[in-house]
């Protein structure tokens, strides 16, 4: 007798069919509940750090004054050392890097 390898196997096809029925059977959550989790689950995540931790406290940077040898570059706006400035137009200085 000749066998026919492309046939489903008879209890591969029973389980394909039960867990058919079971996905057919099973009942999608409700959209309304899922959202709501979520909410819930962001309105925790405000106080909290990427790695978790909780902060509480405010953080305070003192902040300093650009000095007289220093210029603010008008392509990538980092403060650099007046060494640094090649090309100044219009009021406008640009640094080595970005002039490079």
């Amino acid at each position: 007798m000749a066998a026919d390898y492309d046939e489903v196997r008879s209890d591969v096809k029973e389980s394909q069919e039960r867990s058919l029925e079971a996905l057919k059977s099973a009942s999608a959550p409700d959209t309304r509940r899922v959202v709501t989790e979520l909410d819930e689950a962001d309105a925790l995540d405000e106080g909290l750090t990427p790695g978790g931790e909780i902060v509480s406290e405010e953080l305070i940077v003192q902040v300093v004054p650009q000095a007289a040898d220093e210029f603010t570059c008008s392509s990538c706006f980092l403060v650099r050392h007046r060494s640094q400035l090649v090309r100044e137009r219009n009021g406008q200085s640009y640094c080595t890097e970005c002039e490079g």
